[in-house]
C-alpha cells in the first residue's frame, strides 16, 4: 500500500491518501481558515475531530457538521468550508 501525502492552501490542509480493499480514502487535518474544494468524483466527508461549516456549490446555506457527522458532495462539483479551529476528517471517494 502506497501512502500519498497532499498539502493544499499553503499547508493549511494536509492529507494522506490511500487505498483499502479497492476503495480510495484520505484522512487529514485542516487548520483554521476558509477553503474551496472542487471534486472530480463524488465524496463523503466525515468529521473525526472538530467542526466544519459547509456550503455546497449552488447553495446559499451553510451547514454545521461535528464529530462523527458526514456530508456528501457530487462529482464535478465543489464545496466551501469554514474551519474555526484545527479539524480532522475522513474522505471517502464514492
Amino acid at each position: 500500500m502506497a501512502l500519498q501525502h497532499n498539502t493544499y492552501f499553503e499547508d493549511g490542509v494536509q492529507s494522506i491518501g490511500f487505498e483499502r480493499d479497492g476503495e480510495r480514502l484520505s484522512v487529514g487535518v485542516m487548520d483554521a481558515g476558509v477553503f474551496h474544494f472542487g471534486t472530480d468524483s463524488a465524496e463523503r466527508m466525515t468529521v473525526v475531530s472538530g467542526e466544519l461549516l459547509v456550503r455546497l456549490d449552488g447553495s446559499e446555506q451553510w451547514q454545521s457538521f461535528g464529530v462523527n457527522s458526514s456530508f456528501e458532495v457530487l462529482g464535478s462539483s465543489g464545496f466551501d468550508l469554514k474551519v474555526a479551529a484545527p479539524t480532522a476528517y475522513l474522505c471517502e471517494y464514492l
